[in-house]
């Protein structure tokens, strides 16, 4: 992939995706304003997760990170890749069902490892009806992320980053029949949820029938592909569960604190916004172009689209970054309060969007660099560093909790993110010329860094001036209008000024220069 097509990808999985957390932000304005952070509002947040949280640990986080490089390789070199991809689909169909079908039995245990603090409440009953509604969507989502991942390897992104759009699309349309119909709205949400993940996994077939990959369920055996893609992706597994465990222990934290869970989560989905747009984008068309360049010895060119990756990444993230923390209570204030969410909430979302927002660009360093290892077939080290983030943000979150209250959860997230990007990019040095920062991304870094701060001094003093009608509901959506495009002209202004980004770059598609 020539460097002006590794941007076009980036920018085109980032549309969709921002397409698709745009409408999923609105779904949760909606959730927010129907439920508030009420017992309903959270049984459903926590059972959402648990498919979710499954699904990262078996398809996106795991399988797909064992997958992706060794079908870009066999699609590379014509190495029968349909076959090796329908066995892996159908591996992963059959694991998934098996363990939807314990889940289901299992759902009270399950819902108590994920917010023991529902036990005795209404929210334990609620989140375990559900839960057993929501699970099968693992299923369809898991067969989901194996397709999306060998469309990318096949350079076809589109298809793979607009499914999600129809998860919210659908869930949005649930909420407003139930508020019509006058049906449970909980359930109305739960029954929407495995729905829209058949509509995802439809989506995707025919994209990838069209791609001449239409795959088929057959009789599932451990062939010695299947045994080499295990040996992979174990460790992957294992790492994914890692990632989960520092979720389970937010969940856990927030569940003991009236309201935190909520808030935590409308925070995650604001900041996931810009990390979903840049960090996922950049990981799924990053890994299967490193993994083809490996395949042909193209040491260069992997090292320029690293390099090209990770500027991209800290251009957009350093001054999202500053603005979420600059910014997060009139963000908050103006986009969430309504309805049933008061004024009261505002406060504790907006902490915790600041601290989330001073991780994010950690989150997305570790989307640059992990396909790095992932490319190389080593999924060991990355688990053996989110070992170390896993022990760092239990201490935090559990060890700061009954002095800070639910925000320790937030903060272990945060100092865990940098504690696993720090190591992610120690261990890069093992790869020699292939990881090294080039003289481009060293002279534009501390740029984009000061023209990040400068733009934060600005967001200051635009809040000020505008702090009347931020607060105002006849001005409050203007004045948040203002408050983000002079944002932006600021950032844009300074980073053309210092020289952190050149006009020429986006029409010259990051060409080599400096």
């Amino acid at each position: 992939m020539q460097p002006i097509r590794l941007i076009r990808g980036f920018l085109s999985v980032g549309a969709w995706t921002l397409a698709s957390r745009v409408v999923g932000f609105i779904r949760d304005v909606m959730i927010a304003a129907y439920l508030g952070t009420g017992p309903v509002a959270q049984a459903y947040i926590v059972a959402f997760t648990l498919p979710n949280m499954f699904r990262r640990f078996f398809a996106e986080g795991a399988f797909n990170t064992a997958f992706v490089p060794m079908f870009a390789k066999r699609l590379e070199a014509n190495d029968n890749p349909k076959g090796f991809a329908e066995e892996a689909f159908s591996g992963l169909f059959t694991v998934v069902l098996v363990v939807s079908l314990i889940a289901h039995l299992l759902m009270p245990w399950l819902v108590l490892a994920m917010a023991a603090g529902f036990e005795g409440d209404e929210r334990f009953g609620l989140a375990v009806i559900y839960g057993r509604i929501c699970f099968p969507y693992i299923l369809f989502i898991s067969l989901t992320a194996l397709l999306s991942g060998l469309l990318n390897a096949g350079g076809r992104f589109i298809a793979a980053a607009a499914a999600p759009v129809l998860m919210n699309f659908i869930l949005i349309a649930a909420m407003l029949l139930a508020d019509r119909n006058g049906w449970d709205m909980g359930k109305a949400m739960a029954w929407s949820t495995p729905i829209s993940g058949l509509a995802q996994l439809a989506t995707v077939w025919w994209a990838a029938k069209r791609m001449g990959f239409p795959l088929r369920l057959r009789r599932p055996r451990l062939s010695p592909d299947m045994r080499r893609l295990l040996a992979v992706a174990a460790p992957a597994v294992l790492a994914g569960g890692v990632v989960q465990i520092n979720l389970l222990v937010g969940r856990q934290v927030g569940s003991f604190y009236d309201g935190a869970i909520a808030w935590l989560t409308n925070a995650d989905r604001l900041y996931q916004l810009p990390l979903g747009v840049v960090g996922i984008a950049i990981g799924i068309v990053l890994l299967p172009d490193i993994s083809r360049r490996l395949k042909a010895g193209d040491t260069d060119g992997g090292r320029h689209a690293y390099n090209r990756a990770t500027e991209f990444a800290l251009f957009l993230t350093i001054p999202a970054a500053v603005a979420l923390v600059m910014a997060s209570y009139p963000l908050i204030s103006v986009l969430f309060k309504r309805g049933a969410f008061l004024e009261a909430d505002v406060g504790p979302t907006a902490l915790a969007l600041a601290i989330y927002g001073l991780g994010l660009p950690a989150f997305v360093l570790q989307k640059v660099l992990q396909p790095l290892y992932f490319a190389r077939e080593d999924t060991r080290s990355p688990f053996r560093f989110a070992v170390w983030s896993m022990v760092v943000n239990a201490a935090l979150a559990l060890g700061l909790a009954p002095f800070i209250g639910f925000s320790a959860a937030a903060w272990g997230t945060t100092i865990a993110g940098w504690t696993m990007a720090a190591q992610l990019w120690r261990g890069t040095r093992a790869f020699g010329e292939a990881a090294r920062l080039d003289e481009r991304l060293r002279h534009r870094l501390p740029r984009i860094v000061l023209a990040s701060a400068i733009m934060g001094v600005g967001i200051w003093a635009t809040t000020t001036v505008l702090s009347d009608m931020l607060y105002q509901s006849g001005t409050r959506y203007l004045a948040l209008i203002i408050l983000v495009v002079a944002g932006m002209a600021t950032y844009a202004i300074s980073a053309i000024v210092l020289g952190a980004v050149r006009p020429s770059d986006l029409r010259a598609g990051f060409k080599r220069q400096r």
